[in-house]
């Protein structure tokens, strides 16, 4: 029993250390990436969301080089699914988001096609050092594409990246020594946090008898989304709209690219993906990057309705995992499950249809 609250320690602690690791690291990179003049919007699109996301990079590379696969994919596959559904759903009903940015609703098709990419590669049940390289090399190649984009952005867009990224002030030297800290101190937080987390949780799930992709998919994922929680909550208060969706969209595209790209090219042997996960969870994720699509581009902007399906999506799959994991009567519950959300996604999908064209 002391081993179990031990391991419960361990978890809530790593968790903490994360969320701290990530702010510094954050705060630090996104101010050093201003000393250097790289412009405002192409920080908050790629700097500030691949910094909420380093959680999820820190915990995954951590559990894939232990030899926990389960963990390290699950966390990915949970916390893209937690982003949009939880993330975007509590922000849309604080604030509907309205996107200006054509770089954003640009990306979205982008994180379709990652998911689809990772599902695709993940079919023979191994993502290998090859499959890593095509994954990391596509982010190269976004992150080259968003700079090049950027210039063409609107004025108005720019303007709320310049606002929410203030440029540093102070003297350059004591500016970049100050950011330099912060990025080494929030690696080593990001670095002793994912210890002693995947510790944590592996504990957690034997002592429960439920599988690591499970507790990967709902604690894991839940707690290394915690900056993403913040960032984009904040930015929608805010008003800053294009930084609360870019942010989420963003991180899900860095969580598929660098994260699982890093984490399968740096162990000798892969990262193994299971049937569950193959079968369930990453066409979970996938329908939920899809969801966003239709949304974004008819009407620019997560409603209020939109964001109660979103979580009403949200407690529907975290109920069918917990059920899973349980091994309750699982057939009824999928079909309860279905026999409810594919309706309201049908309804949900129609209305926003013919609202668009009314207004056309």
């Amino acid at each position: 029993m002391n081993g179990h609250w031990f391991a419960c320690g361990q978890l809530i602690v790593g968790l903490i250390v994360l969320t701290v690791g990530g702010d510094w690291l954050v705060r630090g990179a996104a101010t050093l990436a201003a000393l250097l003049r790289v412009s405002a919007l192409v920080i908050g699109l790629t700097v500030v969301a691949f910094g909420t996301s380093a959680p999820e990079l820190a915990v995954s590379l951590q559990a894939a080089l232990a030899g926990n696969t389960d963990l390290a994919v699950g966390n990915v596959v949970g916390s893209n699914i937690f982003n949009v559904l939880l993330i975007l759903g509590v922000t849309a009903l604080i604030t509907p988001l309205s996107v200006a940015s054509r770089l954003i609703l640009w990306d979205v098709p982008l994180m379709i096609l990652a998911s689809l990419a990772f599902w695709a590669l993940s079919q023979d049940r191994l993502l290998g050092r090859l499959d890593g390289l095509l994954l990391f090399g596509g982010l190269l190649a976004y992150v080259a594409w968003t700079i090049r984009q950027s210039r063409a952005e609107s004025r108005e867009v720019q303007s709320e990246f310049e606002q929410a990224l203030p440029a540093p002030r102070g003297r350059a030297v004591r500016v970049a020594a100050a950011s330099l800290l912060f990025i080494i101190g929030g690696l080593v937080l990001l670095h002793f946090g994912s210890q002693w987390l995947v510790a944590g949780a592996v504990t957690i799930a034997e002592a429960l008898g439920v599988s690591q992709l499970t507790i990967g998919l709902t604690i894991v994922a839940a707690g290394t989304s915690m900056p993403e929680v913040v960032t984009s909550i904040v930015a929608g208060l805010r008003g800053e709209r294009d930084i609360a969706v870019g942010n989420v969209v963003g991180s899900n595209l860095f969580n598929i690219l660098c994260v699982l790209g890093l984490s399968a090219l740096v162990t000798p042997h892969g990262i193994d993906v299971s049937q569950t996960a193959l079968r369930l969870d990453i066409p979970v994720m996938i329908a939920v990057a899809v969801l966003v699509l239709p949304i974004l581009l008819t009407d620019h902007c997560v409603s209020r309705r939109d964001g109660a399906v979103f979580l009403f999506y949200f407690v529907a799959y975290m109920s069918y995992t917990v059920l899973a994991a349980a091994r309750s009567q699982l057939q009824h519950s999928v079909v309860g499950i279905l026999t409810v959300v594919v309706p309201v996604t049908v309804l949900t999908l129609a209305v926003g249809v013919y609202q668009h064209l009314r207004r056309g």
